[in-house]
C-alpha cells in the first residue's frame, strides 16, 4: 500500500476515535438529548404565561427545567412545562432544558424568553410654569435632587481635569454655593440624598461616594460596584441605580450589595441608555441619553407607563452642539419637576401633561 494512503487511513482512524466519547455521548442507546419542540426564541406579554413542550429520547435520566436561574420543574418522562410570568417582571430571561444522561453526562438546550410591556406607553410633554433660573453653563449636569427644600447637583469632568463637582446649588443663580470636588482620576455621575448622607456614582471608576448632606464632606464610607454608573436615585429605603443599558438596580444603602433588577421594556421592547433617575410618587423618572425623552417608569415590573418629549427644554436652554438633557430634580413643595441639562443655561420649573 502507497505510504501516503496508509497515512491517511490512519489520520481518519485517529480522529474517529477521538470524536467517538463525543458522539456516544450524545447518542446514548440511539438518543439525543432532550430539546424544545417549538424553534427559536419567544416573545410574549407581560403576565402572559408560557407554555413549552419538550422530548424525552430514550437513554435519558432525568431533565430540569431552568428559568432565569431559578428550578421550576424536574421530570423523567417527556412534557409540558408552563412558566408562570405573573411574578416576572418585563425583559428577556433565559429558559435551559437540561438534559442528565446515566453516565454524569449533562446537555442543554437554551431559548430566550422576551416579555414585552402590556401597555403602550402614554406619551406626555412638558409644561413650563414660568419659573426659568439661571443655570451655571460650566456644569456638566449628572445628577440633580431636591432635599429639606434645597437643591443639589452632582457635575461630570468631560475633559478629564479635575472638573467633578458636588454640592448645594442656589437656585436663582444656578451656582454652587456649598460644594466639593473629585480629582480627575474620578468622573462624577449620578447623586441622590438619603437621610444625612449625600451619594454619587462615578463613571467607570467603580466606586460610589458618601458625603455628609450638609457639609458636603467626604465621609469615610464609601462603596465599589462592577461595570459603569450612570444614575442615582432612591425611594427612601434602597439606593437606585442606572448603568446605561436597560437594566436599573436596586441596592442596600449600608452595603451597596444588589436586592434586586428590574428590566426596562416598553410594549416593543428594551429601553436603554437609562442615564440620570428621579424618583416621585412611587414612580422612577429617567433621562434617555442623548435624547429629548423622559420616561416615567413601574419601579415593580419595569413596565415604561409614560414618556415625556421634552425638547422644549432643550431649545429653550441649550447650551452648545452635543449638549443633552440630563438632570430631573422632583420638588415636593410645590409638586413640580426641575429639569435641566449638560452645561444648558437654564434651570426650568415644569409638569408634565397629555399631548
Amino acid at each position: 500500500m502507497n505510504r501516503k494512503v496508509l497515512l491517511g487511513l490512519i489520520i481518519v482512524v485517529g480522529i474517529a476515535l477521538l470524536a467517538l466519547p463525543f458522539y456516544m455521548n450524545r447518542n446514548k442507546g440511539g438518543s439525543e438529548n432532550a430539546v424544545f419542540v417549538e424553534k427559536g426564541d419567544i416573545q410574549t406579554i407581560y403576565k402572559k404565561d408560557l407554555v413549552f413542550n419538550y422530548t424525552f429520547p430514550e437513554g435519558i435520566e432525568h431533565v430540569e427545567l431552568i428559568y432565569d436561574g431559578k428550578l421550576v420543574q424536574t421530570s423523567t418522562a417527556k412534557g409540558m412545562v408552563k412558566i408562570d410570568c405573573s411574578n416576572k417582571g418585563v425583559g428577556s430571561f433565559e429558559l435551559i432544558l437540561r438534559t442528565y444522561f446515566p453516565d454524569q453526562t449533562v446537555l442543554e438546550d437554551r431559548k430566550i424568553i422576551r416579555i414585552v410591556s402590556d401597555l403602550t406607553p402614554e406619551m406626555k410633554k412638558i409644561q413650563l410654569t414660568g419659573n426659568n433660573t439661571p443655570h451655571d453653563v460650566t456644569s456638566y449636569t449628572q445628577g440633580l435632587e431636591f432635599s429639606d427644600g434645597i437643591l443639589y447637583e452632582g457635575t461630570g469632568d468631560e475633559g478629564r481635569k479635575g472638573n467633578t463637582k458636588i454640592g448645594q446649588i442656589d437656585i436663582n443663580t444656578g451656582k454652587f454655593i456649598v460644594n466639593n470636588g473629585l480629582d480627575a482620576s474620578h468622573f462624577g455621575e449620578g447623586i441622590t440624598i438619603l437621610g444625612d448622607k449625600l451619594y454619587q456614582l462615578t463613571w467607570q471608576s467603580g466606586k460610589c461616594f458618601v458625603y455628609d448632606k450638609k457639609t458636603i464632606q467626604l465621609l469615610k464610607e464609601e462603596f465599589t460596584y462592577e461595570g459603569e454608573g450612570w444614575g442615582l436615585c432612591n425611594n427612601g429605603k434602597e439606593l437606585i441605580m442606572s448603568n446605561g443599558t436597560e437594566y436599573i438596580t436596586f441596592r442596600d444603602p449600608k452595603s451597596f450589595t444588589v436586592n434586586r433588577t428590574i428590566q426596562v421594556y416598553d410594549n416593543v421592547g428594551p429601553r436603554p441608555m437609562l442615564n440620570e433617575l428621579e424618583y416621585a410618587n412611587g414612580l422612577i423618572y429617567a433621562n434617555v441619553w442623548q435624547t429629548n425623552t423622559i420616561l416615567v417608569i413601574d419601579p415593580h415590573s419595569g413596565k415604561v407607563l409614560q414618556e415625556v418629549d421634552a425638547h422644549l427644554m432643550t431649545d429653550l436652554a441649550k447650551g452648545t452642539v452635543g449638549d443633552v438633557l440630563n438632570g430631573i430634580a422632583y420638588n415636593p413643595k410645590s409638586k413640580t419637576f426641575f429639569i435641566t441639562g449638560k452645561y444648558f443655561n437654564k434651570l426650568s420649573e415644569v409638569t408634565f401633561i397629555g399631548l
